[in-house]
């Protein structure tokens, strides 16, 4: 049998469970590999999983995103990377049905990232993808023979079926680009360091405490569980002497169905297992059995060598020893939590626990929702704990979403610092505590953008140099910033010409530069591509149903003498901005045009306001050239493409539907 010896390997998700054991192994064991981790430090991440490596000189920690495809590549190639183990995923099965889209991101477009780079830098000599035993579907119950590694996949979850389609991603670029991959699929885990969203050392901080154990439905769900240490010497033999193209089970033939497991926490804390054991409402979707022939494995000359007796111990130990290792998770400990993915910490929505009463600690790191009390008064469920930072108080955009927060019953704070002021973005941060922030401060210029033709160093103060600073500061408390830019840097050319249909996408370069304000406008959206903690909102000419705000496109032309008459792209604020707060609850990221789909002239939205608004209306045209003469800084005209928008979200208009719909119909005159 061929042994396989690695050089320079990179682990991602190594800050989290399992990884981190495998990281830790591979350090202690082989002084000559050096181990880059790379790791974006989501909720269930920890950098003290790392410590027994943290001093080591052939160890390297990097912090970012598998979906950064810049950070991928310069990985692979600055630090001569040769093996991939693929670790990092969203895992926890509750919280795949509650923001399945982020399963999505995390689980499939991640992996697709990191084949594409390996195909590009044709350097990986292994690729190691780590699946689950989920993908194989439910096992019979009284079925004697498990799944084998050819059995048919089919997930019953949002979760388990994001894995089992990044497994066909990991197969396709093995056989279309010869790619060496080798996929594991692994039961259950369990051992120290596990955040306690998982059964077991959820259990124990359970008995800790001298609370009541919740079980699902009748407990009779069956599992396999595997002790960290064992899992990580099975990767340790797959690494070494895996066949390329194959897949491998990491499993045990040995279960436990779950008010087995509870039983023996609580006969480990010499507890009575009838006073102690609760049985809450079943969870959806739980699967009755999962169960793996791992003989593959076996011949590798892999076997479990901890008992369930021994590894159980180990690891009540360990958390009595480290109860504060992941700091309060109350919210986790609940019969049923539900993780928000968001940044800035760990998020539970725990409103099904109204008998409940679990208070928030003052850590940065995490924060927590209180469920409502029996005493409380509101009849409603309790939301999300979302709490929004928002810049920009004076301006349109800016008052419109603290309104908006106000009407979907969001906490939110307006900045106090001024965006060139790093040390008072920090202190609002600092003292806020936000999960999101939202940019919507920015020089427009006073009436119009004319203004920023002669206030150059006053527009890049802002523009620029402010909305850079509160990105990096942003990044460096792990949130997420929704940044309202400009779609006011193209125009239209030869290759998206006029009338033609054919939109500017996400991807291509700005070709506008007839107005400083677009200059830095597409300048600073250039550099924010660095940042990937910022989602970036195009906005176009915006409009809504408030027709005397004088920053309303259609209060703006309908006031002029005359007007140009060419099809743009628009923002219609009635619907967009709610989108815009929906993109924060789902931790959207990247750049993305934020118009309704298709275009709109100035012609036609005065013929609505006509027609709708004042039948009496009269309004004149005149040319470019007319135009240039009475303002100094030319204007951009083009159209943007919303498809991608649209793909997130199918219920959006198009633009004249929703000028009917928001803004004329609501203002109609009788």
């Amino acid at each position: 049998m061929a042994t396989y010896t690695p050089k320079n390997i990179l682990i991602t998700g190594a800050a989290g469970f399992i990884a981190s054991h495998v990281c830790n192994r591979l350090i202690r064991n082989y002084p000559d590999y050096k181990i880059v981790v790379l790791d974006k430090l989501d909720y269930c991440s920890n950098l003290k999983n790392l410590l027994p490596s943290k001093s080591s000189p052939n160890f390297k920690f990097v912090k970012g995103d598998i979906g950064s495809a810049d950070l991928v590549n310069f990985l692979l190639i600055t630090e001569s990377i040769d093996t991939i183990m693929h670790f990092a995923a969203q895992t926890h099965v509750d919280n795949s049905f509650g923001n399945s889209f982020e399963f999505t991101k995390n689980n499939i477009y991640g992996t697709h990232v990191l084949l594409e780079a390996c195909k590009v830098t044709g350097q990986i000599r292994r690729f190691i993808h780590v699946s689950t035993d989920e993908v194989y579907g439910e096992t019979d119950e009284d079925a004697v023979v498990g799944n084998h590694e050819a059995s048919q996949l089919l997930p019953t979850n949002p979760y388990s079926a994001t894995k089992a389609g990044a497994e066909m991603l990991v197969m396709a670029y093995g056989r279309s680009y010869g790619l060496p991959v080798i996929t594991t699929r692994g039961n259950n885990v369990y051992g120290p360091n596990q955040f306690p969203e998982k059964l077991i050392p959820k259990f124990i901080l359970l008995a800790m405490q001298g609370k009541h154990l919740p079980i699902h439905g009748d407990g009779s769900n069956v599992r396999s569980y595997l002790y960290c240490e064992d899992v990580a010497e099975a990767f340790e033999v797959i690494l070494h002497k895996g066949e390329v193209g194959h897949v491998y089970n990491i499993g045990t033939k040995k279960e436990r169905r779950v008010i087995d497991v509870a039983k023996d926490v609580c006969n480990l804390f010499s507890r009575d297992p009838d006073t102690s054991i609760k049985f809450v409402d079943n969870r959806p979707f739980n699967d009755q059995r999962y169960f793996l022939d791992d003989q593959k494995l076996n011949n590798l000359g892999w076997s479990e060598q901890t008992t369930w007796q021994e590894g159980l111990r180990k690891t009540m130990e360990w958390y009595t020893q480290n109860p504060d290792w992941w700091g309060d998770v109350s919210g986790a400990l609940l019969p049923h939590p539900r993780m928000l993915m968001m940044p800035g910490g760990r998020h539970f929505d725990g409103s099904e626990e109204k008998d409940a009463s679990y208070i928030s600690n003052n850590s940065n790191q995490t924060r927590m929702v209180i469920p409502v009390s029996k005493g409380s008064s509101t009849d409603s469920p309790q939301k999300p704990s979302l709490k929004f930072l928002i810049y920009g108080r004076t301006g349109w955009i800016g008052g419109l979403l603290g309104k908006l927060c106000e009407k979907q019953g969001i906490s939110y704070e307006y900045g106090k610092g001024r965006m060139e002021d790093r040390s008072s973005l920090l202190s609002d941060i600092q003292n806020v505590r936000p999960t999101h922030v939202f940019n919507a401060a920015g020089v427009t210029g006073r009436p119009n953008v004319d203004w920023c033709e002669s206030h150059k160093t006053e527009t890049i103060r802002t523009n620029v140099t402010g909305t850079l600073t509160l990105a990096d500061l942003c990044r460096e408390h792990n949130l997420l910033m929704m940044n309202f830019a400009t779609g006011c840097i193209f125009e239209y050319d030869a290759g998206h010409p006029e009338g033609s249909g054919i939109g500017f996408t996400e991807e291509d370069k700005p070709n506008f530069s007839g107005s400083f304000y677009s200059k830095t406008k597409a300048m600073v959206e250039e550099l924010l591509k660095e940042y990937d903690n910022v989602c970036t909102l195009r906005v176009r000419m915006p409009i809504s149903s408030d027709l005397e705000n004088p920053r309303n496109f259609i209060t703006k032309i309908s006031r002029y003498n005359k007007v140009v008459n060419i099809p743009n792209s628009v923002t219609i604020l009635d619907e967009l901005l709610p989108i815009s707060i929906e993109m924060a609850k789902r931790n959207l990221r990247g750049i993305w045009n934020f118009t309704n789909p298709g275009v709109v002239s100035h012609n036609e939205v005065l013929e609505m306001y006509k027609n709708y608004i004042k039948p009496d209306f009269a309004w004149a045209n005149f040319d470019l050239e007319e135009q240039a003469k009475v303002i100094v800084a030319a204007r951009s005209n083009n159209e943007m493409d919303a498809s991608k928008l649209k793909n997130e979200f199918p219920e959006l208009l198009p633009v004249k539907d929703s000028l009917i719909k928001y803004v004329f119909e609501p203002n109609k005159r009788t």
